[in-house]
């Protein structure tokens, strides 16, 4: 055989493992019951609360970055635009939402609201974000006390970050809004987070030693709003015998694999803290779409482009995610 066709060869075989592992399943993990936190970014943090708020039973906590109330939209997108961004009139109604999320949940379409007052709560907005204006995260706050003791509930409102998350060292300049919307800001924001979610853990080694896999979403989102692949990391130290706790991030807008490739389930910073914190990172993918449902930003569904019972267990996203959980964790 020649040199050409053996390096033909060795790229076949390179693609079909390539294959392999992006059509694998969810492994399931022995993942210790009340352990699952959820954390986003951006439309990400919309999704966050969404999830918390729709399963508080099996949500012990949730960090949100960048973002504003749970319901802000109230299912339009104008409204969105309108109140829940970086409009001067921004201001969203937060009594107004409290009284929505226990109108739902007393329907069953969410979690009863009690589940949310043993739950640790972590709140970011960096005072450069010029895309989610300061009120809209206000609202936030606001939204949140009426269900969360207030020990459980931590506020950064002090960090000179822009839209996005914090790091240390890696990602944009902290000047500025840019891609991969990650900012060397000399803040640890994902580990700050964890560590209050968890109530305390190791710093995070500089580097992750677990491994980043891809696994396939289909089976878990039939009505195929999500992209076809997600990423799972899972430290050296976790499997199916050793038990572990389980993380959710969800991207940005923009900030899936769509647009970063892997920059943000790499660069983020969850694989260094989940490393030494016995911590499984699940980072599902949404996918820009310029057909219904029109999401040309690869953003999480947050204002009803993908159903009106997005915020609810009927919501496609919200009950493709919680599948995954499912089938990760058992419960």
């Amino acid at each position: 055989m020649s040199s050409r066709c053996r390096g033909c060869a060795a790229m076949l075989i390179a693609a079909c493992f390539a294959t392999a592992a992006y059509s694998a399943p969810l492994p399931r993990l022995a993942i210790e019951s009340g352990s699952l936190t959820v954390s986003g970014v951006s439309s990400g943090g919309y999704m966050a609360t969404q999830f918390q708020l729709g399963y508080s039973r099996i949500v012990a906590g949730a960090g949100v970055i960048a973002a504003g109330p749970w319901g802000c939209s109230r299912g339009s997108l104008l409204r969105a635009l309108a109140d829940c961004l970086d409009r001067a009139t921004s201001v969203p109604d937060a009594p107004g939402l409290v009284a929505l999320a226990r109108t739902t949940a007393a329907t069953g379409a969410i979690d009863p609201l009690d589940g949310l007052k043993p739950a640790r709560v972590w709140l970011f907005h960096g005072t450069r974000d010029e895309t989610v204006a300061s009120p809209v995260a206000v609202a936030l706050v606001e939204f949140y006390r009426p269900f969360v003791t207030a020990a459980n509930l931590r506020v950064v409102d002090t960090v000179a970050a822009p839209h996005g998350v914090p790091t240390e060292a890696d990602g944009a300049s902290c000047d500025h809004t840019a891609t991969p919307y990650l900012y060397a800001c000399h803040y640890d924001g994902i580990g700050e987070m964890l560590s209050f979610l968890y109530r305390g853990g190791a710093a995070g080694a500089r580097s992750a030693a677990g491994e980043l896999s891809r696994f396939d979403q289909a089976p878990y989102d039939p009505a195929g709003t999500l992209a076809p692949q997600g990423y799972l990391y899972v430290p050296r130290s976790c499997s199916a015998q050793a038990p572990c706790r389980l993380h959710v991030a969800f991207h940005g807008c923009r900030q899936g694999s769509d647009f970063v490739g892997e920059t943000f389930v790499r660069e983020a910073g969850y694989n260094r803290w989940a490393d030494d914190n016995r911590l499984v990172v699940l980072y599902p993918q949404t996918q820009k779409s310029m057909m219904l449902p029109l999401n040309p930003q690869g953003c999480w569904d947050w204002w009803g482009y993908a159903g009106v019972d997005y915020a609810t267990h009927d919501g496609k996203q919200m009950a493709a995610v919680r599948a995954m959980v499912r089938a990760l964790a058992g419960f």
